[in-house]
């Protein structure tokens, strides 16, 4: 039953009924009575020593671990830092220890929608990576450092998306942006003193905004196709470039070997005719002879048959160069006036008589026997 209800008389929770309050003369003399008497100094020392003894064994002392770094305030005023270990330090509220990880690797992440240097509207997701590398900036330069960090980060993206039109954004110099929005965030803290390094910077998604999304997927590939055919029309023009030049400089290398050819042989009529100018006014008969056989032979060399006019004889057919077995052919040349050049042998064999010098002298136009 509880020990205020009706009925049966009240009880407290110090076992007492009537309802009255506790005794406290009673627990005030249970007190004295443990711990000597109220007017003993003894007795109140040794209370206040073993508190102070207590206090001291359990507030002097404190532990930094190996990522930590401690900072301690003596009356809430900075007065030493603690590196990782056990160290000893005066009680509080005397003084006071604040650890902070110096190692451990603080993110934020945010995403919002900014305004292009060329007016069109970009959603950007972006990351920060950042550490702390002065545990009493970090603790009293600014109120909330990672609320800090967050609108330091905003503003800095914001900056570097305002100065670059969508196209730019959009592109393949997104890595630029990246690095350019980690050093105004890195000079902006450091111009706080926020004891904050900035380890990275991440845009996680850079696109138009949903509704949008359409064109921009439109104007993205024909963007792409004209990458695209632009790398075809290079590709075509690096084959056929190298094949017409190299047409061209076979072209010209016969042209050049055309050319010495036939100044070669020209210097070589020139210089033969003149020797044999020489040797025509040495001995004009001899020449003119040798000069008429070597025209008839390079003549009968093309032909097959010759006509003989002078005397009616028959044709004598000269199988050079072709099969023994086929049929004579037709006559393909006349010599008028050469007749007797050449003559059926009289016991009918396939050669030709050879005609004497007088003959042959006879036979060039305008030539003297």
């Amino acid at each position: 039953m509880a020990w205020n209800e009706p009925g049966g008389g009240q009880r407290d929770p110090w076992g007492r009924s009537g309802g009255k309050g506790p005794d406290l003369d009673a627990i005030l003399k249970r007190l004295r009575d443990r711990f000597g008497r109220s007017g003993s100094p003894g007795g109140i020392g040794v209370i206040v020593l073993a508190i102070m003894l207590a206090w001291l064994a359990l507030d002097s002392w404190t532990v930094i671990n190996a990522r930590q770094v401690g900072v301690v305030l003596r009356f809430g005023a900075y007065s030493r830092m603690l590196q990782p270990g056990f160290h000893f330090v005066l009680p509080r509220p005397i003084e006071s220890v604040s650890k902070v990880e110096t190692t451990a690797v603080r993110s934020i992440s945010d995403k919002m929608q900014m305004l292009t240097k060329d007016e069109n509207i970009v959603q950007v997701d972006f990351n920060v990576q950042y550490q702390v590398n002065n545990a009493r900036q970090y603790l009293f330069s600014m109120q909330d450092p990672d609320e800090g960090v967050r609108q330091a980060a905003e503003a800095s993206v914001r900056s570097v998306v305002g100065a670059n039109d969508m196209d730019t954004i959009l592109s393949s110099q997104g890595a630029a942006m990246v690095s350019q929005a980690r050093q105004v965030l890195q000079h902006t803290l450091d111009s706080y003193k926020a004891g904050i390094t900035v380890t990275e910077v991440n845009f996680q998604n850079v696109a138009p905004p949903s509704e949008v999304k359409a064109a921009f997927d439109d104007v993205n590939k024909a963007r792409e196709d004209k990458q695209r055919i632009e790398n075809e029309a290079k590709a075509y023009a690096s084959k056929v470039i190298p094949e017409a030049r190299g047409n061209a400089a076979r072209v010209l290398a016969e042209a050049q070997g055309y050319q010495a050819a036939r100044v070669a042989r020209a210097q070589g009529d020139s210089q033969r005719f003149l020797l044999m100018l020489t040797e025509y006014r040495a001995a004009p008969e001899v020449t003119r002879k040798r000069l008429w056989l070597e025209t008839i032979e390079q003549v009968l060399a093309a032909n097959t048959k010759v006509l003989d006019e002078g005397n009616g004889r028959n044709l004598i057919y000269l199988p050079l160069g072709q099969d023994h077995g086929a049929a004579p052919a037709a006559p393909k040349a006349l010599l008028p006036g050469v007749g007797s050049v050449l003559q059926t042998p009289a016991d009918g064999s396939d050669k030709t008589a050879v005609p004497a010098p007088a003959e042959a002298a006879s036979a060039v136009p305008g030539g003297q026997s």
